[in-house]
């Protein structure tokens, strides 16, 4: 017998006032206003799932926007592991005012883009080891159930990858749009037993409805 459990991610609404800037695990406004959008979203997803954000005040807004577009669900579970890539001192700055201000490290960083830490940041494949790490303990908690995850365009791409077993240059690949639905399930079945389940992917960067 097989014991699917089902994650909806959901990339938060659209940020405003940081055009052109590095903002990553900054705090920044998003705007709430699509409300087809949103009832789109209250009409696809699950509302007796398990509920989850990262800290970010962009995701804990989206999910409330979803539940005014309709949609009744529990409060959702905060996870600072689901935040998006903290790019430490260059944040609040653009790839130009990085590459002025330190030469050497901005450099270095477009080497190995994935896997080289900003000053005082880390690195993609970070990102995907503190998600990785969340998705197994929640996965855990709640087999056989469905998840919804309201987080980020990194947050999600690291999701994936972990799920495919991709490298971290891989995941770069991956589009998420704001407001889309990924789709990522985990089969727990006897025949896996010695694994521990098998991911698949359902879909990625879809748009509600």
């Amino acid at each position: 017998m097989s014991r699917v459990t089902r994650w909806w991610w959901v990339r938060h609404a659209p940020v405003v006032g940081v055009d052109g800037i590095i903002y990553g695990a900054d705090d920044v406004a998003c705007d709430v206003s699509d409300a087809a959008g949103f009832r789109l979203l209250a009409g696809t997803l699950p509302g007796d799932a398990v509920w989850v954000t990262s800290h970010l005040s962009r995701t804990i807004k989206t999910a409330r926007a979803i539940a005014e577009a309709g949609l009744q669900f529990p409060e959702p579970m905060v996870e600072r592991d689901l935040a998006e890539q903290n790019f430490g001192d260059w944040q609040g700055k653009t790839w130009d005012q990085m590459r002025e201000i330190d030469p050497l490290a901005h450099d270095a960083f477009w080497q190995d883009p994935t896997r080289a830490r900003p000053p005082g940041g880390e690195s993609f494949a970070d990102q995907i080891r503190r998600t990785a790490t969340v998705i197994e303990r929640i996965t855990a908690a709640h087999e056989g159930g469905d998840i919804v995850a309201v987080a980020h365009g990194g947050t999600i791409r690291a999701a994936v990858v972990h799920a495919l077993g991709l490298a971290p240059e891989q995941g770069m690949a991956i589009t998420v749009g704001t407001l889309s639905v990924s789709v990522l399930e985990h089969v727990k079945d006897r025949l896996l037993r010695g694994r521990g389940g098998a991911w698949r992917v359902v879909g990625i960067n879809r748009r509600a409805g």
